[in-house]
């Protein structure tokens, strides 16, 4: 089946050239039936870590000019780089190039907009049953995603709304702060290596809770920060993502530090950076706090996209693609959601 998501700029729909697509199909069917222990060891950080190097890390045959048609055949723009962009002379390099995203990908100057964490392919849910995006336990198990040694944490956000940022390998893979807020806490969740592609996602039940992890909580109701209360940030390594790495840098890419409790995080700013391929950034709000945009769940169920995603019955879930730092959501002052 073909995977089709919607453009947000234009409202076109276009189809997804899902990367390895087979291969994932045939490990996620066939192999994690008959050979588990096959399976177990793919989607292992040994066998993770490995893939990467082979994909990744070794040289273009013949660059400059290589590098340049995998680019082109990618849909990545050259001119967006920052920096000379003949250097990027390895998939790993491309993968984790630098854009100049403070002229590329203008942000809402009003303070109580949520924006986009990445590049990315979004969908939204609610845990709360009154509300028309209720989706419960379609990605992640709620409470195993934050970590079952974490009750405070999923108390907080009981009840509240989610966004699901998926990042496919042709992305720019640094994560940017969403909100303005103080780093309340942050921990790494071990887990495994599972693909992000739709296709193992539908099939493997929870994959993104059973995946290795970095959960990052942000309180905005300090001064200077968005007001929406606390939020979480989770994310979600994949297939041949090595590790996610913590960067955060208020200037540009700047003198970057690691994210600790206490940091103050302004809205916008690198934040970490994914190892390459496809991974996942997680959102999560607390209830009755963000109202999404209004276009991005008019896509959520549209019906002249083929997606692999669905909420059940037949109902698609259709991903809105969107660039990092544009608005996803804005606060609620005391008034309930408008869905």
């Amino acid at each position: 089946m073909k995977h089709q998501y919607i453009e947000r700029e234009t409202r076109q729909v276009r189809t997804e050239a899902l990367v390895g697509d087979p291969v994932v199909n045939a490990i996620y069917s066939s192999v994690r039936e008959n050979a588990s222990v096959v399976f177990n060891l793919l989607v292992s950080r040994q066998m993770s870590a490995l893939l990467g190097a082979v994909s990744y890390d070794l040289p273009f045959r013949h660059p400059p000019v290589n590098h340049k048609a995998f680019m082109a055949s990618h849909g990545i723009d050259l001119s967006e780089v920052d920096g000379d962009s003949s250097c990027l002379d390895s998939y790993r390099k491309v993968f984790e190039r630098h854009i100049r995203y403070w002229e590329l990908r203008p942000m809402p100057g009003a303070e109580d907009t949520v924006v986009s964490p990445a590049d990315s392919r979004m969908l939204m849910g609610s845990f709360a049953r009154e509300k028309a995006i209720f989706i419960k336990d379609k990605f992640f198990a709620f409470t195993e995603l934050l970590g079952p040694d974490k009750p405070a944490w999923c108390n907080a956000f009981e009840d509240g709304d989610y966004a699901v940022c998926r990042l496919t390998p042709d992305k720019y893979h640094f994560n940017h702060t969403p909100v303005a807020g103080r780093v309340e806490d942050i921990y790494e969740i071990n887990g495994s290596y599972h693909s992000c592609n739709p296709g193992a996602v539908v099939r493997e039940v929870t994959p993104y809770s059973k995946n290795r992890r970095v959960v990052t909580v942000i309180n905005t109701d300090v001064p200077g920060g968005t007001g929406i209360g606390l939020l979480a940030m989770v994310e979600v390594v994949a297939m041949m993502i090595g590790r996610i790495v913590q960067c955060y840098s208020k200037d540009r890419y700047h003198d970057p530090v690691n994210v600790v409790p206490g940091l103050f995080l302004h809205k916008g700013c690198p934040k970490s950076l994914f190892r390459p391929g496809s991974s996942t950034t997680i959102l999560m709000f607390q209830k009755d706090k963000i109202r999404f945009s209004r276009d991005l769940l008019d896509n959520l169920h549209r019906t002249d996209a083929a997606s692999r995603f669905s909420a059940g019955f037949g109902r698609p879930l259709v991903e809105t693609d969107l660039q990092v730092r544009s608005e996803i959501a804005r606060r609620v002052n005391n008034t309930p959601p408008f869905f």
